[in-house]
């Protein structure tokens, strides 16, 4: 970000690191950046020179594509801890306008459904799908969602990708600095012709006491509860 007198700047640069980084790097200096990378310019307003930056949730669905396939038994359920990653928001002045967004993680696309024209474009993200809590990594670019899975069929249930409703997901803070959501829980039915979807109104107690700082994108109209086609969830 730079401050001019009469407009905002904003560089992106892509940092390639050989391991997952820990922390956020900040640093404040007084000279122009490099000419090399490519900039997006904004005239400024009453703002006071004041930015913040805000983390949000993808903007489409989200595939999951655990590291290894999970078979679910009929009758049982799972809970897998899945991180995803989160955008930037550039926001200036005390009315926080927005003027620019950024993925912190640059992600793929990718069509989930039956065939080219029944489906929904979504992002793409592999995961390990953790079954226990402390072998997730709190990275302070992803946010973790509890999402629990359950086999109502008669026959096992075969998990190898599944559709997270991303923007339909809040985001909480706890006391450590770590980024949640509130839980998801997908029953599969018997017959395979749906899957139901429920988001819950908080996040888990594992997360510890946290705080609300960013509201979904999208919300459901009536409930919290969303019936998808079978083909739309899983792939």
């Amino acid at each position: 970000m730079t401050l001019l007198d009469l407009e905002w700047q904003i560089r992106e640069q892509k940092i390639d690191v050989e391991s997952d980084p820990q922390h956020w790097l900040e640093s404040i200096g007084h000279t122009l950046p490099s000419a090399d990378i490519a900039v997006q310019r904004f005239v400024r307003a009453s703002d006071k020179g004041m930015v913040n930056f805000y983390p949000a949730m993808a903007s489409l669905p989200t595939v999951i594509r655990p590291f290894q396939p999970l078979t679910i038994p009929p009758g049982a359920r799972c809970v897998l801890y899945v991180g995803t990653a989160l955008w930037m928001k550039v926001c200036v002045g005390e009315e926080r306008l927005e003027l620019a967004e950024i993925p912190l993680a640059p992600p793929s696309l990718t069509w989930l459904g039956r065939n080219t024209r029944e489906g929904e474009l979504c992002y793409a993200s592999s995961t390990y799908g953790r079954l226990a809590l402390e072998a997730v990594p709190k990275r302070p670019w992803r946010a973790v969602t509890p999402v629990t899975i359950i086999n109502s069929r008669e026959k096992p249930l075969l998990l190898e990708r599944f559709s997270m409703p991303t923007p339909l997901l809040s985001l909480y803070r706890n006391e450590k600095g770590q980024l949640w959501t509130p839980g998801i829980t997908v029953e599969c039915e018997t017959d395979m012709s749906s899957a139901s979807l429920q988001i819950a109104s908080s996040v888990v107690a594992e997360a510890g006491p946290c705080e609300a700082i960013a509201p979904a994108r999208e919300k459901l109209a009536r409930g919290r509860r969303l019936v998808r086609a079978f083909d739309h969830m899983f792939g």
